[in-house]
């Protein structure tokens, strides 16, 4: 086969080259463009929050970290590229985005978010399931929509957790209880599934009663809160009031025990005070009891004028006048004297 030259000019100078496009014709030299275009689709590059995940004729292969890296084009291998760190969202009882994924108004689905309680009592319940990728082989080729299963198991699991409490508990204290209880079991039900996603967080958004009997629920929640206040009321003036009881208890407990003391003692004194009087009233009766009469007259009769009456005999008799009245032998005797 004779080969044909062409010319080409390269700075100034004139090459003599063969000519392919005559050589093998034009469709050749297109053919080999397309092959080697064909061959370098087969590069690719995974992202830092991805996985790739190989299938070789439909079966997986291998899985390849970040990077780029490079396969055999379809049909021989086909790729796929899930962000296995990415943060997943359901949202069950609302929607907070419109058609085309635009922002709207939040709505409500009451389909999904009115269920029973333990006590048989209607609730309106919105969550938030948040969820990732933690086995992306079982994400892609285990179950067909993982989004709408982990939606479907949701519903099951929040309806099974709230039935088993009563209204108050899930209105009010149990929100954190239903929460991570959701958690466990949606997880198990998953791993069960085998769909290859770890839950992250399990969020009450908003509990409700139905606005049917709304305003129904708030008067019986307020009637508990003014019971509640009303109790914390009371029992803050019974520890006030009882302590305050038992000191003055105490007090009086040791007042009178002090008063006691001070009678025992005050009736021991004048008991030995007594005796004492007693045994020299025994050496000497008179004297004694002049003095007697003399001290108790000084103590009931302060403001009485006293007088002293000599008797003709001369003695020392003391006589002692009140009111005009004479007292002991001074009327008897004849003394002679008078009163002021």
């Amino acid at each position: 086969m004779k080969i044909p030259y062409k010319d080409i000019v390269v700075g100034g100078e004139t090459f003599r080259v063969p000519d392919l496009s005559k050589m093998f014709g034009g469709w050749w030299l297109l053919l080999g463009i397309v092959a080697l275009i064909y061959l370098l689709s087969g590069i690719y590059i995974v992202g830092p929050d991805q996985k790739g995940v190989i299938r070789t004729f439909g079966k997986m292969s291998r899985i390849t970290s970040s990077g780029l890296h490079y396969r055999l084009p379809m049909p021989f291998e086909q790729l796929d590229k899930p962000k296995v760190t990415e943060i997943k969202r359901i949202e069950i009882g609302f929607r907070s985005r419109g058609p085309n994924n635009a922002k709207t108004q939040t709505r409500d689905v009451p389909q999904e978010s009115l269920m029973l309680t333990g006590g048989l009592n209607m609730v309106d319940i919105d969550l938030i399931i948040q969820y990732k990728i933690a086995d992306p082989v079982k994400y892609l080729f285990h179950v067909r929509n993982v989004p709408m299963t982990v939606h479907f198991a949701t519903e099951a699991v929040i309806r099974q957790v709230v039935g088993i409490h009563p209204i108050d508990e899930v209105l009010t204290t149990g929100k954190g209880m239903i929460q991570a209880t959701s958690k466990v079991l949606l997880q198990d039900i998953l791993d069960s599934y085998e769909c290859g996603v770890a839950v992250v967080q399990v969020q009450l958004q908003d509990v409700q009663p139905p606005r049917q009997v709304a305003d129904a629920f708030r008067e019986v929640a307020s009637a508990k809160e003014d019971k509640a206040r009303l109790v914390n009321e009371a029992q803050g003036y019974r520890n006030n009031l009882i302590p305050k009881a038992r000191g003055e208890a105490a007090e009086n407990v040791l007042q009178a025990e002090g008063y006691a003391a001070q009678r025992v003692t005050e009736a021991e004194g004048d008991a030995a005070n007594f005796l004492a009087q007693l045994a020299q009233y025994k050496k000497s009766p008179n004297v004694t009891r002049i003095r007697m009469l003399l001290e108790t007259m000084e103590d009931i009769l302060p403001g009485i004028n006293k007088y002293i009456l000599k008797t003709q005999s001369g003695g020392d008799l003391i006589n002692i006048i009140g009111a005009g009245v004479p007292v002991g032998n001074a009327a008897s005797s004849g003394s002679k004297g008078g009163v002021r």
